[in-house]
């Protein structure tokens, strides 16, 4: 929203400097963009008198010219500067504007400097117009009236000493993007006195020729209320010099003064307006309908636009005329010629509104107001101003109102608890003062109830009543103060259980290496079905785009299209990982909380040393492991291969405690990284934060070191078994052979291939375990040590069917 000081002073009465009026607004939550002040640019430039201007001796479209310039003002001494000019009008006696040495010239961008032209000094510069950036009059030097006051700054003279304030207004603010608006701001604040706008009702001098009509299907919604009169024998030339000034100080260009009050009535009241050319609206009848789809409209901005069913449009008894709330006709726009027009004020449905400037790709400041809600109840007295203003400039004759509809009701009422601002902002404002504010702001008060005013659609319950009182009286005001402690002591942990496995979660995998990503919640379609989702029930019924139409069943996805856009920026070495919901549903409770890792690429960078190797299934399980450490997870867990289908199915698998799946860690299905478009290897994990069990005690702490004197041993032991049996069964059946007794068991050694095959005999491997028995009572016997030894080959051999190797 922009406007202009001058302009804010037409409705606000005040003697606030420029800061404090930019200080305000931004307090208020209308935060200031940009400041556009002609003192800084055009503060220079002074009126001045041509003394002499004569040929350039050694140039023929070059003046030598004595000018007499008043540097401190017309109340100080006069100097005179030789400057050359090349403009055709410079003449003896001519009055202009000049500009000194050092000037930086807004329209060239150029900052004077002495200089030498032809041989001839020269210190200064008369100006044109486009050089000041008033227009694109460069034809020759301004040439001011004889009585033009010398000495005098040029924008004191000309009024453009008026400063242009460009406001961020907040969607739920529309009542601030006309000036009164903000100027009610203000003035609650206490920077001025909002002045009264009375309206007196024109009276009209016939009927209008023109009727206006709404489609009962609209009356309900679209479009309650419509409302205009003709006023006949009106000129349109020119706006006058004040208004255009402020037109062209917010961006607009002049047009005409019929179009140019409009958008002054926009900009300062918030009142969109539109004027029809009477002579161009066939049969009398301006008709508020639905389109019925195909018809076209050539707009004002000089595109034609086809129309889909349903859009609101405002047509004659041949054809649309305007694209009802967003922008008129071409064909019945007012120009030079017109003498009799139809003045339009109407009250639109913001939703409807929106649909249509959405779905043409439409943006007008009409549709832009409308869309966020206008004062219905302004839309009669906005006619009658822009009546007044119309005839006061244009002239002509006007007609009786003609409307049909009625002003929505939006009355509401809520209660003014005046201790609520205490409880839900901290800020102790005396209850006289809050209702100051309120009927300052233009709310109604009756006891305690409170009416929002028709230009507050945002006011919707007594919180707002709350965050009204709060702005006006400055958040600044509020003081920070530790919160009260209900009970000495020492105070309850805040986090719950699961926030706190959560954040160990976050801060383990960060600690191993991994970069965290937050990706969306909402995935596509054929994504979440190559993850297991994809049903009715988490589909998003509005989403924000084609890629987001599901909840996610899986974090992975989210990670894998990452990683696949770090590819194609060329980072082909990846560590990502995210915390957050997975969802089995669209109902409350049918998600879970999930930590996901993701390894890309190679282990370590190229070094000359040769460590570097691609990620494989182990560096996941690895990772897997330290994270559900973190979370307390037992140590001693089963690992099954019953994976997903998004998984390799030989190299991944599931840790879980019994029937509960606790993680699942491996490599990617080379599928899914096809489709993902990720270039492999990939490996990955997902952790069910909430599956794993909460440890028996409140604090988790490691348990006693325990240590022994006696001397550990260690036996070795090789075993010949068919090659599809897994090492971790003849693990698993070697531990359980002695649980008191023995200590670990680890793999060392596996024979496979051709070569162990021509020894042992076709589809056959060798796997080595090494045991270690760690006595606690007594050193053991080589007897103990042989028995134990026998249990295990006992164990080992039933559990894999294989046999000790010799």
């Amino acid at each position: 929203m922009k406007f202009t000081l001058s302009w804010l002073k037409d409705h606000l009465e005040t003697t606030a400097t420029l800061d404090e009026i930019l200080i305000a607004l931004t307090d208020l939550g209308h935060e200031v963009e940009e400041v556009e002040n002609p003192e800084d640019s055009l503060g220079p430039f002074r009126i001045c008198r041509v003394i002499e201007a004569v040929q350039h001796p050694n140039a023929d479209r070059l003046r030598l010219c004595r000018v007499a310039t008043w540097p401190q003002g017309p109340d100080g001494p006069m100097e005179e500067v030789q400057v050359v000019c090349g403009a055709p009008n410079a003449r003896t006696g001519l009055v202009g504007v000049f500009a000194p040495v050092g000037t930086h010239v807004p329209g060239t961008g150029v900052d004077l400097k002495p200089g030498n032209i032809r041989g001839v000094d020269s210190n200064g510069m008369l100006c044109s117009e486009r050089e000041l950036m008033l227009s694109d009059d460069h034809d020759g030097i301004i040439d001011l009236p004889e009585d033009a006051p010398v000495g005098v700054r040029f924008i004191d003279y000309r009024g453009l000493n008026d400063p242009m304030i460009y406001i961020k207004v907040t969607p739920n603010r529309p009542d601030a993007l006309g000036v009164r608006g903000i100027a009610r701001d203000l003035a609650a604040r206490g920077l001025g006195k909002l002045k009264d706008m009375p309206v007196e009702p024109v009276a009209g001098g016939f009927p209008s020729p023109i009727r206006v009509e709404i489609d009962p299907a609209l009356k309900e919604k679209g479009c309650p209320l419509f409302a205009g009169r003709l006023i006949r024998g009106v000129t349109n030339g020119p706006s006058p010099n004040w208004m255009q000034a402020r037109l062209k100080a917010i961006g607009l260009r002049p047009i005409s003064a019929l179009v140019d009050i409009t958008n002054y009535f926009t900009f300062g009241l918030n009142r969109p307006l539109h004027v029809f050319d009477a002579a161009k609206v066939k049969g009398g009848l301006l008709r508020i309908h639905p389109a019925q789809g195909g018809e076209e409209l050539l707009a004002l901005d000089g595109k034609t636009y086809a129309l889909r069913p349903g859009m609101m449009l405002i047509s004659d008894a041949e054809q649309p005329e305007s694209l009802a709330g967003i922008m008129g006709g071409e064909h019945s726009g007012c120009t030079g010629e017109t003498t009799d027009v139809f003045l339009e004020s109407a009250f639109w449905d913001p939703i409807t509104i929106a649909a249509t400037g959405r779905a043409l790709k439409i943006n007008s400041d009409a549709r832009y107001r409308f869309e966020r809600g206008v004062d219905p109840a302004f839309t009669l007295p906005g006619l009658e101003l822009a009546t007044r203003m119309i005839l006061a400039l244009c002239g002509g004759e006007p007609s009786e109102v003609v409307m049909d509809g009625a002003v929505p009701d939006t009355t509401r009422h809520y209660r003014l608890d005046a201790g609520r601002v205490q409880r839900l902002v901290g800020m102790d404002i005396p209850e006289a003062e809050q209702r100051q504010t309120l009927t300052a702001l233009g709310f109604a008060l009756s006891g305690n109830q409170v009416t929002p005013p028709s230009w507050r659609p945002d006011i919707l319950g007594e919180a707002d009543l709350v965050e009204e009182v709060a702005r006006v009286a400055s958040l600044t005001r509020l003081k920070g103060k530790p919160l009260s402690r209900a009970v000495p002591g020492v105070p309850k942990p805040i986090l719950t259980p699961t926030q706190m496995r959560e954040r160990a979660a976050r801060r383990t995998l960060a600690a191993l290496g991994y970069n965290e990503c937050v990706t969306y919640s909402f995935i596509d379609g054929p994504a979440a079905q190559m993850f297991g989702g994809g049903s009715d029930a988490v589909r998003v019924e509005n989403p924000i785009s084609s890629e987001m139409t599901h909840l996610r069943p899986d974090l992975l996805p989210g990670l894998l299209r990452a990683a696949a856009r770090n590819q194609a920026r060329g980072f082909m070495d990846l560590a990502l990982f995210e915390v957050g919901p997975a969802f089995t549903g669209g109902e409350p409770g049918e998600q879970d909380l999930r930590a996901t890792g993701l390894l890309v690429g190679a282990s370590a960078p190229r070094d000359p040393y040769g460590s570097r190797r691609p990620v494989d299934v182990f560096d996941a399980k690895t990772d897997v492991e330290a994270v559900l450490s973190a979370l307390g997870a037992p140590a001693r867990v089963q690992i099954t291969r019953k994976v997903d289908a998004w998984w390799h199915p030989g190299r991944s698998g599931v840790i879980a405690l019994g029937p509960n799946a606790l993680a699942t860690f491996g490599e990617v299905h080379p599928r899914i990284l096809n489709a993902m478009g990720v270039k492999g290897p990939a490996v990955a994990f997902t952790v069910n934060i909430g599956a794993v069990p909460m440890p028996k005690t409140r604090t988790p702490t490691r348990p006693a070191l325990a240590m022994s004197d006696l001397q550990a041993v260690d036996r070795d032991f090789a075993f010949v078994m068919d090659s599809g049996v897994e090492a971790l069964v003849a693990v698993n059946a070697a531990q359980g052979a002695d649980k008191a007794l023995i200590e670990s068991v680890r793999v060392f050694d596996q024979f496979i291939g051709e070569k162990a095959e021509a020894q042992m005999g076709a589809g056959k491997k060798s796997v080595a375990l090494t045991v270690r028995l760690q006595p606690t009572e007594k050193t053991l016997t080589e007897a103990e040590i042989e028995a134990v030894s026998a249990k295990i080959v006992e164990k080992v051999t039933k559990a894999t069917g294989g046999t000790l190797r010799g």
